[in-house]
């Protein structure tokens, strides 16, 4: 069976999970962005908290996601759970470091001047300083995804949901019939949805950017 036969015969199979796939990394995307938007706005009037938020995401980056996944086996057990919580910890770092510099990056005198207005510390947060920041913390959204979409699909390890264990059963399998097959199918669905999120994100960007601060 070529691989276009396979992708037919089991159609069903991977929109199913391809649906739990986009499913999963949105939910923990959108989880992961309230996070670093709080730790964020938390840090930022902290010129060494800053530092530290920023080398920490940093950092944590290079945690391998295995071994981030075995390590939650433990207290989490395997399924949904595991992988969600390896998501979600994934897809805030990059969001986390674009929202502290995004917010750093912000004029004070803005902020100054909306102050004078009369506006108080949450209104200036949610109608001055965040606007401002928005792209730089909308390309921080977009490189989580691309990074997470791979991880949730490597999720699959902990029975986690999602094409990830198309990927893993045609590699378990290799030398079988059709093992490449699910291997190669996984590993398409899983592009064609960072493409699919990529693309909304840009329309995303676009209609919620202000005009005036759009490169």
């Amino acid at each position: 069976m070529n691989l276009w036969d396979f992708l037919v015969d089991r159609r069903e199979v991977l929109v199913f999970q391809g649906f739990q796939h986009a499913s999963m990394v949105a939910q923990c995307l959108v989880v992961a962005t309230l996070l670093a938007l709080v730790v964020a706005v938390l840090v930022q009037r902290n010129r060494h908290a800053v530092g530290l938020a920023t080398a920490t995401s940093a950092v944590a980056l290079t945690i391998p996601s295995f071994a981030l996944l075995g390590l939650l086996i433990a207290p989490l057990g395997i399924g949904v759970a595991p992988a969600v919580t390896a998501v979600v910890f994934y897809a805030s770092l990059p969001i986390l470091r674009n929202a502290v510099v995004g917010l750093a990056g912000v004029d004070p005198a803005l902020v100054d001047a909306a102050r004078g207005m009369g506006m108080g510390r949450l209104t200036t947060l949610v109608r001055v300083e965040i606007p401002l920041a928005w792209p730089v913390i909308l390309a921080g959204i977009r490189v989580s995804t691309q990074m997470v979409m791979g991880i949730a699909a490597i999720a699959a390890y902990v029975s986690g949901p999602g094409l990830g264990g198309l990927i893993f059963t045609g590699l378990s399998r290799l030398g079988g019939a059709n093992s490449v097959n699910s291997a190669l199918a996984g590993t398409l669905g899983v592009v064609v949805l960072a493409l699919i999120f990529d693309g909304i994100l840009v329309l995303v960007g676009k209609y919620t950017t202000s005009r005036g601060i759009r490169v």
